[in-house]
């Protein structure tokens, strides 16, 4: 393949880290304590964040994640400090609209010897103990103060019989296959006398996202789908009255639309839309759908609804008012990063408010002055900030893995180049620690999934390889973001339509071919990994070229046809391959399966698999791996129980980071390097 031109632009300045810290190991990597769930107090003095962390639980050494509520001071006068120490974790922290309470979700105690359910628990903000306000026989999943702070609409599923729930204690719990689920409904549960009301009920609907307050305290919006299949994209927002028990659906697409939320004066509501323009198949659900979404503002009034998207380039997430109603706040992937975005109700005016952030948004005072978000950098990992409504200045107000101070960290860039035909890709590079551009390195290509994803330029101590372990150990690491990526545009995410495996595949190879001609990458030490789609692209990659001496093929796609008949969401593969396997699609699904062009494989082959998985079932690894060992082909295939596509088991975790490096280092480096951690 021809050498492509490298352009590189070094895009975030502070991304040079030291090398005179100690190397990161796979303990570190899982060490990590993850941020997420920010919210601001609504007088912007303090904000609430969650840590999930591993923990030891039982005394033969099991480990399981806890995650717990934090509080900071908004301004950063004092260190942050855990809040909630429930046993089995705590959830969704929120304040309420007065100030007065910080609620969440706890599974705490006991209940006849099962195990407990998640309840709603209520603390005051000025310190005492927590107390439950819910004692529900289903977990809250979702949940949402009202305006006046009197009332709190949550989801649960469905309650079984008690027929229903004797027949599972006796074990008699045979599964009809895509027998929907018990739906899950809105209720309210008064904050006064604990009261609880069932707001909606029967199959028609499911609700599925989070829920939304009018400012008269008496309605909530909603997303809910028509059934409980995850391959049913029939999603529609709803507006409940909570007084009345009245439903209204709003929305008519066709096809999934999510995030709604009232406007601060309660007239309007703002919700994303995926437009499904084509015929349902014959089930009645639609093709998959490969594009941005639509922002579409509802008069509550008049009943009308208005696309006002505009000329906005990115793909936007879920949208928050700004306090006077004006504009719409969100968070979109932009490139190689996710940034701030703000778009004008009345004119459709957009504006880029951050440059080179990778955030997670959070919320926002109740004036909207201050904002509340969560965010990493290539050399930090992810801390709460706070900054004004226009995210300048973002200040840091925790400190959750100061142990990260001590790790040697490889340099990152940005990276773009021209594929075979011309068009601009983009990656991110990350360079092996003490980096010198005399020298050529061992390349690790990390392909994401997706293939609806995209490599951020962000901390890198994480993830599915670990990265800055591997640079650690003196590899450079590859992510590129070929085309079917989101972050560049709608054309650009939906250019693998009807193609995967080509363009994308020569995107990828030009990126690698540019770093070899610019002296980075040794071309006789090339690997490839990747998981789920990446397991895909590694499968694929390796039925075209022998240049890899190491492949990962993790919970990956291998035969597109069975793939289509036993995954819980085929609906997806429709929207890139024409349809439903059929006479007419039959062949481009075949043809782009690397069990197809199994014969050419040479690349010594790992293959790594959750035994439960339902998003890539189990036997696409299987047949990867009978078709190269019955060729004589070098090859393991590793499964771990009770896993599904996600790895959740802290010593799978531990193994799969192990094994991969064991497997890629001795067929690449022949050096026969042990992993980083002490378990083998």
């Amino acid at each position: 393949m021809r050498p492509a031109t490298l352009c590189v632009a070094l895009l975030l300045a502070a991304t040079s880290a030291s090398a005179q810290g100690r190397p990161v190991t796979i303990d570190d990597v899982l060490g990590i304590r993850v941020v997420r769930d920010t919210a601001m107090a609504p007088d912007g003095s303090a904000v609430l964040f969650t840590v999930r962390a591993w923990h030891d639980t039982l005394p033969e050494g099991r480990r399981d994640t806890r995650t717990h509520v934090w509080r900071a001071p908004a301004d950063g006068s004092s260190p942050a400090r855990q809040v909630t120490y429930g046993e089995r974790g705590d959830s969704l922290p929120a304040w309420s609209p007065d100030g007065r309470h910080i609620s969440f979700v706890s599974a705490r105690g006991q209940r006849a010897g099962k195990e407990p359910v998640a309840q709603l628990w209520l603390m005051r903000t000025d310190g005492g103990e927590a107390w439950p306000l819910t004692d529900l026989p289903d977990d809250v999943q979702q949940y949402a103060w009202s305006p006046d702070s009197a009332t709190i609409a949550l989801t649960r599923t469905d309650p079984r019989s008690a027929d229903e729930a004797a027949t599972l204690d006796r074990r008699d719990d045979e599964r009809v296959f895509e027998r929907t689920a018990r739906p899950v409904h809105l209720w309210t549960v008064t904050i006064a006398s604990k009261a609880v009301t069932r707001v909606t009920s029967g199959d028609a609907l499911t609700i599925t996202g989070p829920l939304s307050w009018n400012a008269d305290n008496a309605r909530v919006a909603f997303t809910a789908g028509a059934s409980a299949l995850l391959r049913d994209g029939r999603r529609d927002v709803y507006i409940a009255d909570a007084k009345t028990q009245a439903v209204e659906r709003i929305s008519t697409n066709f096809g999934p639309d999510s995030g709604a939320r009232f406007s601060p004066d309660g007239r309007a509501l703002v919700y994303l839309s995926e437009p499904v323009t084509s015929p349902a198949i014959a089930d009645g659900t639609p093709k998959g759908t490969v594009g941005h979404s639509r922002v579409m503002l509802y008069d509550v009034a008049t009943r009308q609804t208005r696309d006002i998207t505009g000329s906005l380039a990115v793909n936007p997430g879920a949208p928050q008012w700004s306090s006077d109603g004006a504009r719409l706040l969100f968070t979109a992937g932009t490139r190689a990063y996710v940034e701030a975005w703000s778009l004008e109700v009345a004119t459709g005016r957009t504006t880029q408010l951050t440059k080179g952030r990778t955030l997670q948004l959070g919320s926002f005072s109740a004036d909207g002055t201050r904002v509340a978000f969560a965010m990493d950098t290539p050399s930090a990992p992810t801390d709460v900030y706070v900054a004004d409504a226009a995210f300048t200045a973002p200040r840091r107000v925790s400190d959750v893995n100061p142990q990260a101070r001590d790790f040697a960290l490889g340099d990152v860039e940005v990276i773009s180049w021209k594929s075979s035909d011309g068009l601009e890709v983009e990656g991110v590079l990350l360079k092996p620690v003490g980096f010198s551009p005399a020298k050529r390195y061992p390349l690790l290509v990390v392909a994401h999934g997706g293939p609806a994803g995209a490599h951020v330029n962000n901390y890198r101590v994480g993830g599915l390889e670990g990265g800055q372990l591997w640079a650690s150990q003196g590899w450079a690491v590859f992510y590129p973001n070929p085309r079917g990526s989101t972050n560049y545009g709608e054309k650009f995410l939906r250019a693998n339509i009807a193609d995967w495996g080509g363009g994308d595949f020569k995107d990828i190879m030009t990126g690698v071919d540019a770093l070899i001609a610019r002296g980075v990458a040794d071309q006789d030490k090339l690997a490839h990994i990747g998981w789920s789609y990446g397991g895909y692209m590694t499968a694929w990659t390796i039925t075209q070229t022998a240049r890899y001496k190491a492949a990962m093929v993790g919970a990956g796609l291998t035969n597109l046809w069975s793939m289509y008949g036993t995954n819980d969401i085929p609906n997806v593969l429709t929207g890139y391959f024409g349809g439903i396997a059929s006479k007419e699609t039959l062949p481009l699904y075949v043809n782009r399966s690397a069990m197809t062009h199994i014969d050419n494989v040479t690349t010594p082959t790992l293959i790594l698999h959750g035994a439960a998985d339902e998003r890539v079932p189990v036997g696409q690894a299987q047949e990867l791996y009978r078709g190269l060992k019955d060729r004589g082909k070098t090859t393991e295939l590793v499964t771990y129980p009770r896993e599904g596509h996600g790895f959740t088991e802290y010593y799978h975790l531990q193994d799969r980071l192990s094994r991969i490096q064991t497997w890629v280092t001795s067929h690449v480096t022949g050096d026969g390097a042990k992993p980083s951690s002490p378990r083998q």
